[in-house]
């Protein structure tokens, strides 16, 4: 079991529509929901068909370097996406800039779908970017935020810290029981993603932090 290093566990209450009393992890420099810690998830995309790629009301977020990736790999992604995908990035680019986020994210469909949504013979989503890794053409897997969804990553610049989510969704509740069946938690389950943004040293550290709380 990994040292719990730089580790600081406290209790915050948070007043909006209700009191809710919850406590949230600090590994380094990131905060982290005591919900990414405790709640189950597994995505069984037979079930949801990868609904979050097309459902929603805005793109995937990007983070600043990933807009200049996209544009450096559209040329070898581009052949695995659908013609009329292909015309819609022509006409709107590969990302769009979100007013109420205030972040850019992937464009949209005009049915709402990512712009780098594809299909496989089941008619489950499946990620245009992904596909262009799995055959060895990119380097780059997909958008982080895509990576570690259903975690989400707030950002305060003032602090400079990072706060890390879940983000709970009704399309994702065939994740929640197959999670909840297979004892896999929301980080467990994210744990790739994660090592991918912050290193196999915070991934331990975070573990051990999950641990201590009893939620391994």
């Amino acid at each position: 079991m990994a040292k719990l290093v730089d580790v600081a566990i406290f209790w915050l209450c948070v007043r909006s529509r209700r009191e809710h009393i919850y406590s949230m992890v600090i590994v380094g420099d990131v905060l982290v929901h005591d919900d990414v810690l405790s709640s189950f998830f597994r995505c069984p995309l037979e079930a949801c068909k990868g609904a979050c790629c097309y459902e929603g009301d805005w793109g995937a977020p990007l983070e600043t370097e990933e807009l200049y990736t996209l544009e450096a790999i559209y040329a070898v992604v581009k052949p695995f996406l659908c013609p009329q995908a292909i015309e819609v990035i022509e006409r709107k680019g590969l990302f769009s800039w979100y007013e109420e986020p205030k972040e850019y994210g992937t464009s949209l469909m005009d049915d709402g779908a990512c712009v780098f949504m594809t299909y496989d013979a089941r008619g489950v989503a499946l990620c245009g970017i992904e596909q262009a890794w799995k055959a060895g053409f990119t380097d780059f897997r997909k958008p982080i935020s895509c990576h570690l969804y259903p975690v989400r990553v707030n950002k305060n610049e003032a602090v400079g810290f990072e706060a890390l989510n879940y983000d709970r969704w009704d399309i994702c509740s065939a994740a929640c029981s197959a999670g909840q069946q297979q004892g896999i938690r929301v980080f467990q389950f994210v744990k790739d993603a994660l090592v991918r943004k912050y290193g196999e040293e915070w991934y331990d550290e975070l573990e051990a932090a999950a641990a201590h709380l009893k939620y391994e």
